[in-house]
């Protein structure tokens, strides 16, 4: 019995109609990303472990898809089962797939650094690997469409990027709400609460209050070895209400004193002083439970779709390219990255495609014989050279079958596989 083909969870195919799609979006995003002066680069989809490994704190780590060594990858092994998975591991395998595009490009940038003019403004399209639980809106291997800014730690290309990403989904006529925040001011606030030692504890804690509620959260908090008093102390601050102005000015209050905390908003009130003299149509709002980082990030800008329930679309900040391990000299970089595949999925559930993007022949040519298909040869050329996408129909046979074809493919919501 013949197996039946399938593929691994957490992939997928891409017909015709879908690429096609699909297309725009990437074509869409790049265009903008040119717009704004980024070049681009590519990396190769496999990395030396030694680049990947310890970048994305504990749990990224368990979510590397790991290569076996090629041929004999057990030769001189010994005692296999007496070994953990974690001792074993780097006997047998020595690289693995990227799972995300910022750490190969921190590697990249050192690695070619003295080739490079800065700052150093990139742009890269490409899929990564994670080896994370499939579930809606999440899979293992997804396109990431990212740009960075390494080389300077000007505010002003935070903003930029803030306008780049309104620029991008305003093309794609997604309504989003752009979530802005400091890890400094997180850094003052866990210094406020006495306990500057436990900044990733509280960071990983409150990133989840959208998913579990405050009261999990706080119970997270305990369990890490934060008193009563450090968990009574951050609640104003998870439900502080008002503009922005209001909240700065309530951080200042709370934090304005602790030399981090102070940087923090003072770069926060920067940042959205820019964002006032450059147009921004789509809401900008600052989230101090906004700690997404992966320990890395300095500061954090994230952007989450309106009109679909749907995880964060896009999102990026700013982090320190020595923090990737690579180099002892310093380097700031900032950078976003816009997730592809969930971006396609807001768009197909809100049909926001226009006709143009599902368009794939323009022009087809029926077979009636070798004397019609001589006669329609040249007319298809001409309508090439004037960039009409154009074929004609290979074989003179069965009509009815030529019109069905036609009719499949100069209609995208038609299945092309039946």
């Amino acid at each position: 019995m013949a197996q039946k083909p399938t593929i691994p969870k957490g992939t997928r195919d891409f017909a015709p109609a879908v690429m096609a799609r699909r297309d725009y979006i990437f074509t869409t995003i790049k265009e903008v990303f040119k717009l704004y002066g980024f070049e681009p680069i590519e990396t190769p989809a496999m990395e030396n472990l030694s680049t990947l490994t310890g970048k994305y704190g504990d749990e990224g780590d368990k979510l590397l898809f790991r290569i076996l060594n090629s041929g004999d990858f057990l030769s001189g092994v010994e005692d296999i089962g007496n070994q953990s998975s974690e001792n074993l591991s780097p006997k047998i395998t020595e690289k693995g797939l990227r799972y995300d595009l910022t750490v190969p490009f921190a590697r990249f940038v050192v690695q070619y650094r003295n080739d490079i003019s800065f700052p150093f403004r990139r742009y890269q399209i490409q899929p990564v690997w994670r080896a994370d639980r499939p579930q809606k809106g999440r899979y293992r291997e997804f396109y990431q469409c990212d740009v960075d800014v390494v080389g300077s730690d000007a505010l002003i290309n935070e903003a930029e990027l803030v306008q780049l990403v309104d620029d991008v989904f305003n093309r794609l006529k997604i309504n989003v709400v752009t979530k802005i925040n400091n890890r400094k001011v997180l850094a003052g606030l866990a210094e406020y609460i006495g306990r500057p030692d436990a900044l990733i504890d509280i960071t990983i804690a409150i990133d989840k209050l959208d998913k579990i509620g405050i009261d999990q959260v706080n119970a997270e908090l305990r369990e890490k070895g934060l008193s009563e008093k450090a968990v009574e102390l951050l609640q104003p601050v998870l439900f502080m209400e008002g503009t922005t102005a209001e909240k700065l000015t309530s951080l200042e209050q709370l934090i304005g004193k602790n030399e981090i905390g102070a940087k923090g908003i003072e770069e926060l009130r920067q940042l959205f002083a820019y964002l006032e003299n450059m147009n921004v149509e789509m809401p900008v709002e600052l989230d101090l439970t906004l700690a997404r980082g992966l320990n890395y990030y300095t500061g954090a800008i994230l952007i989450k779709a309106l009109d679909v329930p749907m995880g964060s679309i896009c999102g990026g900040g700013r982090y320190d390219i020595t923090y990737r391990c690579f180099s002892e000299c310093l380097m700031s970089g900032v950078g976003i990255s816009f997730g592809a595949d969930r971006i396609f999925d807001v768009m197909q559930s809100l049909d926001l495609f226009p006709e143009k993007a599902m368009q794939s022949t323009q022009v087809i040519f029926l077979n009636f014989g070798a004397k019609e298909l001589a006669f329609c040869l040249p007319y298809l050329q001409k309508l090439r050279v004037n960039w009409f996408s154009a074929e004609i129909y290979p074989d003179d046979k069965i009509k009815r079958k030529q019109l069905r074809y036609a009719e499949l493919k100069t209609n995208p919501d038609c299945n092309h596989c039946r």
